[in-house]
């Protein structure tokens, strides 16, 4: 997957372009001219030392350049990152008990005889569960973080917007890479008996942000003794340090193209609002 260069880091190439050209021209206008010691070489050689003073900070950096990652996430604009109602199309109403959800289809005790080669298979698709249970797919946030979900008939959309340490923000989107080779189908046995098969694969994500990593899970059990399959489509991106996590479906079917869409407006506000601006709701579908 490709990687899109972001804002502030085309800012600064042209910055730096820019720099460059400025001292090209003060070196040609000093080497040029009548090249002796009258005033007019003085002058100009004054005026290469205050340009070049100006450009340069006590370490000698340049100033005015733009940071090439985004600003850290603030506890606010984790916040104003996360999707709104007016972001998303068809009749998806914003709940306040999101950070409750939570799906006992998913709590279960995974079968290590269903992996050939090695316990640390299932330990990470136990991990896979648990963290898709908990609504820390990413991990642990280091930083601030912000959750907010929607409901549309049996089906549910969470959105998830949180800073990370980048060294294990990284480590967790490999890990996610990985798992539809290392899960793929297993069983996972429910405290009562129960049992309950998951398969695990990979989903495409839209080309934004910095990263990113996506899931498709099913999990197949029953439900009061009716068979009930449970489709989850999975995304999560980073951008600098912070990252977005958006996990939509339902007992129906799973919904890849909402979650597509809330993953480009969701990194899109993400993106707003660590270069310091305000997102705008983007209209779904208004009549």
């Amino acid at each position: 997957m490709s990687r899109r260069s972001s804002r502030p880091a085309r800012l600064l190439a042209c910055a730096l372009a820019a720099g460059t050209l400025l001292a090209t021209a003060a070196c040609s206008d000093g080497d040029g001219g009548d090249g002796g010691d009258g005033p007019g070489s003085a002058a100009r050689q004054a005026g290469v030392a205050e340009q070049n003073e100006a450009a340069q900070t006590p370490s000698g950096s340049p100033t005015g350049s733009p940071s090439a990652s985004p600003s850290a996430l603030t506890e606010s604009g984790a916040k104003t990152a996360l999707l709104t109602e007016a972001d998303l199309e068809g009749d998806w109403n914003q709940v306040e008990d999101a950070d409750k959800w939570r799906d006992r289809l998913l709590v279960g005790e995974v079968d290590v005889s269903d992996f050939l080669t090695a316990k640390s298979d299932a330990t990470d698709c136990q991990a896979l569960l648990d963290a898709l249970y908990g609504d820390d797919l990413l991990g642990d946030p280091s930083g601030p973080s912000a959750l907010t979900g929607f409901e549309q008939g049996d089906s549910r959309l969470l959105e998830q917007v949180a800073g990370y340490d980048r060294g294990g923000l990284d480590a967790r989107m490999k890990w996610l890479r990985t798992l539809p080779d290392t899960c793929d189908e297993f069983t996972a046995t429910d405290s009562g008996g129960e049992k309950r098969t998951v398969q695990v694969t990979e989903a495409s994500v839209p080309d934004v942000g910095d990263a990113r990593e996506g899931l498709h899970v099913t999990v197949r059990g029953t439900s009061d003794s009716t068979p009930v399959t449970l489709t989850l489509d999975v995304a999560a991106v980073r951008v600098g340090t912070s990252a977005l996590t958006v996990t939509g479906g339902g007992l129906d079917s799973g919904e890849t193209a909402i979650v597509e869409q809330a993953v480009r407006q969701g990194t899109d506000r993400l993106k707003t609002v660590l270069d310091g601006g305000t997102p705008s709701p983007l209209p779904g579908d208004v009549d």
